[in-house]
């Protein structure tokens, strides 16, 4: 260019929030567990706890925003065929990679058949979902009866908004921008579609540990220019904080129901 700056392609983009095409800005992201999307690890943790292992041979898992499959590593040794479904192909090309049999599709229209899963999993996804009720409706078509459903999202409360995104999307647990406060999700209208699907939807409050969190947070700011390790430690090598049941859902919380037969 004439003035010497910058070509407009060379800046990072600025996307709205909650668009789909920040995954693939953030693609490197995924399996650092110091990175942008730490989180995700440890309560993909916390969920795979949730799921028992298969009773019965070629038990099929589905796996709803499976983003890069972190459920994955959780999930080994439990008996389970794990398939994820996802928008975004550069996440699900790292899913591929750890097992996970990859579809490329919409939460809301997913390309598999009524009552194929033993589980359905939907972690941190219907406070992504514009339409999270059709989501869920998907959700509960896909199970078995006697189905399990295991799910975590944010709920649609002012303190979930301040913790969430006024005060999570400013440390680096949380990809700035990456939520749309208005698509959080109210835990008894969660409850309520479920039952209407024939899913008896029981949910708790969960929060990361404190001083877990801010041990964390202070060898990440310590690290941050380190090179990433693998097997869920830091750079440093510390232990990634854990999920803890809380007594409110008002921020933060999980979800477990069976389908009825």
């Amino acid at each position: 260019m004439r003035d010497g700056s910058s070509p407009v392609s060379d800046r990072p983009r600025v996307l709205p929030p909650n668009d789909p095409r920040q995954y693939d800005d953030l693609a490197d992201e995924w399996w650092r567990p110091d990175g942008a999307f730490a989180m995700l690890h440890w309560l993909a943790r916390a969920r795979a706890a949730l799921v028992p292992p298969a009773t019965r041979p070629d038990a099929l898992l589905v796996d709803l925003g499976c983003g890069a499959g972190l459920l994955a590593p959780h999930l080994a040794g439990k008996g389970y065929r794990h398939v994820g479904v996802d928008l975004t192909r550069s996440a699900l090309a790292q899913a591929a990679a750890h097992g996970v049999t990859p579809v490329n599709g919409d939460a809301t229209a997913v390309p598999l058949a009524d009552g194929c899963a033993d589980v359905v999993a939907a972690g941190e996804l219907l406070e992504h979902v514009p339409d999270w009720r059709a989501a869920v409706a998907q959700a509960c078509r896909l199970l078995r009866p006697g189905g399990l459903l295991v799910l975590d999202t944010l709920n649609d409360t002012v303190l979930s908004r301040l913790v969430a995104v006024e005060i999570g999307e400013r440390l680096p647990t949380v990809p700035r921008g990456i939520h749309d406060p208005r698509l959080f999700v109210d835990d008894r209208e969660l409850i309520a579609e479920c039952a209407r699907h024939g899913v008896e939807l029981r949910v708790r409050g969960v929060r990361p540990e404190l001083g877990g969190t801010l041990r964390w947070l202070v060898r990440r700011l310590r690290a941050a220019r380190r090179p990433p390790v693998g097997g869920g430690l830091s750079p440093s090598g510390g232990r990634e904080p854990r999920i803890r049941p809380t007594w409110s859902t008002a921020v933060l919380y999980q979800g477990r129901g069976v389908r009825r037969g």
